[in-house]
């Protein structure tokens, strides 16, 4: 327990260093020439938001990826999940990827879960991805289209064992605002997703929402930015059952070691939430009151 509860810290804490990193490395970042850099792959600079690019033909990428998320209305809630993934890039416009999920949860005290303190194989998942539109010399903008089907054993709020299909899509865009400089992003989201629990219920929910980003390249190997999305949590896959929306916004970080390793963290807070029904501040009941990310790949 004392152990999910440092790892939260940690979480917050890293956070607050990419805070200070974006305000004060953006504040100093010196006139550099940048059209001397090599382009920059934008799929993972903007944090949660995902952008456009899926690499060179014929490339291959390793990667581990946390997504922690944290905080409830009352008593300590800690949840990670943990993508272990392969990808691949067949041709210039397609990239395919798939891998194994892990999860871990700690929680006590919250009103509407079970106590729970474990470390789970949470299931499968795998990714297609479609460059639709291709950025050029005289086109500053890139469309990817994605859509990532994904089972689950254990839920990932409740720690719960579960049968659970979802099929995320997204709608993957950037916009290179100055040449190998600064990157806009924005991403569409729709995510149904069907649950049966142990009991033999069923629960069919959905999220939709969008987001928006913006990243500066400070140097030819780091990026820092920020990003703030809108999502929107329904009690049924067409979209009619409206629970609640929230707001999260937060700073994101993207370091290039070598030219085949990489990392990318980011940190999200919800600002602004709501429940149907309930008037108190923030949505805590769909969403949670921080998420984090940190992913480290290496190209083969």
């Amino acid at each position: 327990m004392k152990a999910m509860q440092n790892r939260a810290g940690q979480w917050h804490s890293l956070g607050v260093l990419i805070s200070l990193a974006l305000l004060g490395c953006a504040g100093s970042a010196r006139a550099e020439d940048a059209s001397s850099w090599r382009e920059i792959e934008t799929k993972y600079i903007f944090g949660y938001t995902t952008g456009s690019g899926i690499g060179l033909e014929g490339e291959k990428e390793f990667t581990v990826e946390t997504l922690g998320r944290f905080g409830k209305r009352d008593g300590h809630y800690a949840a990670a999940e943990t993508k272990y993934e392969f990808e691949f890039t067949p041709s210039q416009f397609i990239q395919i990827e798939f891998g194994a999920l892990g999860s871990t949860h700690n929680i006590g005290g919250v009103t509407g879960l079970d106590d729970r303190s474990q470390v789970a194989l949470g299931g499968a998942f795998a990714e297609l991805r479609y460059l639709a539109i291709e950025r050029t010399s005289n086109n500053p903008l890139s469309v990817t289209l994605a859509v990532e089907p994904t089972v689950r054993r254990i839920d990932e709020t409740s720690g719960e064992r579960v049968r659970n299909f979802e099929f995320e899509t997204t709608v993957n865009a950037d916009l290179e605002l100055m040449k190998n400089r600064l990157f806009a992003g924005f991403n569409l989201l729709y995510e149904p997703e069907v649950t049966q629990s142990a009991i033999g219920d069923t629960q069919r929910e959905a999220t939709f929402g969008g987001s928006a980003a913006l990243s500066l390249r400070i140097a030819s190997n780091v990026v820092v930015g920020g990003e703030v999305w809108y999502l929107r949590h329904y009690d049924a896959a067409n979209l009619t059952a409206f629970t609640g929306d929230a707001v999260m916004l937060g700073p994101s970080l993207y370091i290039q070691f070598t030219p085949k390793m990489f990392m990318t963290a980011a940190w999200n807070a919800q600002v602004w939430g709501r429940e149907v029904g309930n008037p108190v501040a923030l949505n805590l009941a769909e969403f949670q009151r921080h998420r984090a990310k940190l992913k480290f790949a290496w190209e083969f």
